[in-house]
């Protein structure tokens, strides 16, 4: 009997590679957390925390300013499209979308939360355990839209990504004294990461099975802290990326206990530090100029109402900087993050 040849055993190869690629791929982006990927759920909550308006958005589609902290979109949105669903993730407060607009994505971030309770008070917006209450609300109605046998398939197969943290330094514990009074860094990188599992073992326990936790990054780097300390002469802050560093392997190990504790968990940490901070280390290999100033304003501190359009200095072409505002990257930026991220810690969900 003839064995079969080379090409046909690489034929049968590929369509099995296809096939499993076909059933891990995901049904849904479920996206909780910040500004780093919040997509406009601040415009209808009273904060002054808003980006709804120009220059944000100017490269989005349409020119249109849709909430999101950057000139085009965030992370989750190219992740969306790289997963082959959507190219943008509605916000859940919006009330231009419905139920089966949110059936294949839907964003639950709001823009200056934190996984601590304060650091959602300091400008008053949607703290994580809103952003489930809000989850739990989406799936009755995703539930009376499509069935539960249905609605309990998308939502197994959905990835979950939480991206969030650095707020609760950079707003709350490195500027306010009531939680540094209280801990050490360290005992509030431990109480923050106590937050983190207890967020992950609750919407496993409402459904979720794939689930991706975003690490910190570089946030020492980022221009408003360059700007604000003046001793840095401009150079990243040392001590705040450390704390990223070590709570991004507090993350690690709870990516690591959680997958043993709980049944059919997959879960991963998506670390963006070493990433950005490379692109800000070497801007020009990726055909940017400024890196450690933005392209809105003097682009040292302006960030939210601060970047305006009536704002003259204000860059022409936003693909030449890393960061959009003072605290947050570029379009250009987020697409390389994302695509890095589907590269290596997501590559396990497709």
């Amino acid at each position: 009997m003839a064995l079969p040849s080379i090409s046909f055993i690489l034929i049968i190869f590929q369509i099995l590679l296809q096939l499993l690629k076909t059933e891990a791929k995901v049904s849904s982006i479920i996206v909780f957390g910040d500004s780093s990927v919040d997509s406009g759920n601040n415009n209808y909550i009273p904060t002054v925390l808003k980006s709804n308006f120009r220059p944000y958005g100017r490269d989005f589609d349409g020119g249109k300013a849709t909430g999101r902290f950057s000139n085009g979109r965030v992370p989750t949105d190219f992740i969306s499209e790289a997963f082959g669903l959507k190219k943008t993730l509605p916000a859940y407060l919006d009330p231009s979308y419905t139920i089966k607009d949110f059936s294949t994505g839907v964003c639950f971030a709001s823009a200056g939360t934190g996984y601590d309770n304060v650091t959602s008070k300091v400008l008053s917006v949607i703290p994580l355990w809103k952003e489930v209450e809000y989850y739990k609300e989406y799936q009755n109605r995703l539930r009376d839209y499509l069935g539960n046998e249905k609605a309990d398939e998308v939502l197994s197969e959905a990835l979950y990504i939480l991206s969030i943290g650095t707020n609760d330094f950079l707003e709350n514990y490195y500027v306010l004294p009531h939680r540094s009074s209280q801990f050490s860094v360290e005992d509030y990188q431990k109480f923050l990461a106590g937050i983190a599992r207890n967020f992950i073992t609750q919407i496993y326990e409402l459904g979720a099975r794939k689930i991706s936790l975003t690490g910190l990054p570089p946030m020492g780097c980022l221009p408003l802290e360059r700007t604000t300390n003046l001793a840095s002469k401009r150079e990243c802050i040392a001590k705040y990326n450390k704390v990223a560093m070590d709570f991004n392997q507090k993350l690690q190990a709870l990516v690591e206990t959680l997958n043993k504790e709980l049944s059919g968990l997959q879960l991963v940490l998506s670390n963006p530090y070493p990433m950005l901070y490379f692109i800000i280390r070497n801007p020009g290999s990726f055909g940017f100029d400024h890196a450690s100033v933005a392209c809105c304003g003097t682009g040292m501190y302006e960030m939210s109402y601060l970047c305006d359009q009536n704002n003259p200095l204000t860059c022409s072409d936003a693909n030449k900087f890393v960061f959009w505002d003072s605290f947050h990257p570029t379009d250009k930026t987020n697409g390389i993050l994302a695509n890095y991220a589907v590269r290596t810690s997501l590559a396990v969900f497709q």
